[in-house]
């Protein structure tokens, strides 16, 4: 838990502080809100620090909430309040979250949430577990991801293409080499 590590100081402290102001009430008030009406189970949707690590800590919503969304995705659920078996809980949301779709940098490390380490990355998690839910005919959250749109283009048109000079490659009217002395003597 969190309370089982020595205080920062200096430069942790620094850096703890600097993880700690990224965190967003309002996306993790969001985030339970959209727990709460997806798993059906009515939790605490403050979006405070200290209600958000108390209420996702052992890792069981979590994984109920994957279970809502796929069923059957995570067998066994452990119900002890011992520190391995909660994080167990915790790995296991990470591994169906990225089965799921979740890309891996948008998940956070088990003692991130379970020593409150980082829990803006947990939101990120959720935020982006959110926007996959509507795949699997849940409501999501956050903004509509993009859906791939393939094009077909005729080989007329790629011919065509390649005789333009875009204008991101510059121009290089008016240049020559006159300038240019690499290798050249310095003439005094």
């Amino acid at each position: 838990m969190a309370n089982n590590r020595a205080t920062k100081s200096g430069f942790a402290a620094e850096a703890q502080r600097k993880v700690n102001a990224k965190y967003s009430e309002e996306l993790a008030h969001e985030s339970l809100e959209w727990i709460s009406m997806v798993a059906e189970n009515p939790i605490n949707t403050a979006g405070d620090m200290d209600n958000f690590y108390e209420v996702l800590k052992d890792g069981q919503i979590l994984c109920n909430l994957i279970n809502s969304i796929k069923p059957g995705t995570i067998k066994r659920i452990n119900k002890s309040a011992m520190a391995f078996k909660c994080m167990e809980n915790i790995n296991a949301f990470l591994d169906a979250a990225r089965e799921l779709g979740v890309p891996a940098q948008e998940t956070f490390q088990t003692v991130d949430l379970w020593e409150r380490q980082n829990l803006n990355s947990v939101v990120i998690c959720l935020q982006s577990l959110g926007r996959k839910a509507g795949n699997y005919g849940k409501p999501s959250i956050g903004p509509k991801e993009a859906e791939k749109q393939e094009r077909q283009w005729s080989e007329e048109k790629l011919k065509a293409g390649q005789t333009i000079i875009g204008l991101q490659m510059g121009s290089n009217k008016g240049a020559n080499q006159s300038g240019i002395n690499f290798g050249n003597t310095r003439h005094m």
